[in-house]
């Protein structure tokens, strides 16, 4: 199969011949149609993730079709339109069997625990707990779109801040996560106060339905003009950028018993910000919670806002490009955080 290869830690991308993956007993292989090229893919890219050494393939947003299934997989077929989380769970440990999946003790990472989806092919083990069938109506481009982003951003709205109709939603960051925050809020109904330093982004993010956006570049203190934006305070607010500039924005920026949401993952030296306890987390009551990717189990309550036609992934996707073509799709991120979502559509 071809797939792109990067062989030292920021070099180039390079699309040759590699070995076919094999199919696992309890898996399947799935031709990709379409995957997203994601900033945490520039992570990997970078030499910023453990798990990851070259030769590698990166690549964790990904649709496909089932084109190799293993003799313990009972759920899917050849030809079956699928998905899947980017966190692989085991199924069987506690976390998994307690419902919470993105936690699993044995998680394989698509991409970063092994080989991912910039390829022809990819191979995912444990399909009959992780594989997703996906609608005749979502697109491959728009299901990889969702991959990571949309689905990240839902179960950090949804599942762990417990965003409710009318509450104030505020977004530090409007990459594509921060977007598919937007959506998600649109969706359940919440006031949302968009925050970015890039205009285009700021205007898609009014487009998806943000109801106020702030430049933070021309901002004298963000959280101050949230709070002032909000009437007080947005009630949850997410970090979907992972530094610490962004991080304290977010939880200054919420009022009394405030819900603050970790999407964006925070490396090197935003890893450890300090945290003002007393002042914020003591006197204010407001929570701090982290998210990271979605369970399978819970891709159909997205899939049924789709078809209501409460929200809609294909408005993410602003780039779709060639499988040789993302290498520099990768090395743009150094430079800026650009607006929407790029897919590779063809490969």
């Amino acid at each position: 199969m071809r797939a792109a290869v990067f062989d030292q830690f920021r070099g180039p991308l390079v699309v040759r011949d590699v070995a076919d993956p094999a199919c696992p007993a309890d898996g399947v292989v799935i031709e990709v149609k379409a995957c997203g090229v994601c900033r945490s893919d520039w992570h990997a890219w970078k030499g910023a993730d453990s798990d990851v050494a070259p030769p590698h393939v990166p690549g964790h947003e990904f649709a496909g079709i089932v084109v190799a299934v293993g003799t313990d997989c009972r759920t899917f077929r050849n030809g079956d339109r699928v998905t899947a989380p980017f966190i692989i769970a085991c199924g069987d440990c506690p976390d998994c069997r307690g419902g919470e999946a993105t936690i699993c003790a044995h998680q394989y990472v698509v991409g970063f625990s092994g080989w991912g989806a910039f390829a022809q092919l990819t191979s995912i083990p444990h399909a009959d707990f992780n594989l997703v069938h996906l609608p005749d109506a979502i697109g491959f481009p728009e299901a990889a779109a969702m991959g990571c982003r949309l689905t990240t951003a839902f179960r950090g709205l949804v599942d762990r801040a417990d965003l409710r109709p009318g509450e104030w939603l505020a977004i530090h960051g409007c990459g594509g996560v921060g977007l598919s925050a937007v959506l998600v809020a649109a969706a359940i109904g919440a006031q949302i106060l968009a925050v970015d330093v890039n205009e285009e982004a700021l205007a898609l993010a009014q487009s998806f339905g943000a109801t106020k956006t702030l430049n933070a570049a021309t901002s004298r203190d963000v959280a101050e003009e949230v709070r002032a934006l909000t009437g007080g305070g947005a009630h949850v607010s997410i970090d979907a950028l992972g530094i610490t500039t962004t991080f304290h924005n977010s939880i200054r920026s919420l009022r009394k018993l405030g819900r603050h949401v970790q999407i964006g993952m925070p490396l090197e030296e935003h890893a450890t910000p300090l945290i003002p306890l007393l002042e914020t987390v003591y006197s204010r009551q407001i929570s701090i919670m982290g998210t990271r990717g979605i369970a399978a189990s819970r891709f159909p309550a997205l899939f049924g806002m789709i078809a209501a036609g409460r929200l809609n992934p294909t408005l993410l996707v602003t780039h779709r490009i060639n499988l040789a073509d993302c290498g520099a799709a990768l090395a743009a991120m150094d430079r800026f955080q650009g607006a929407g979502v790029t897919v590779i559509d063809r490969f």
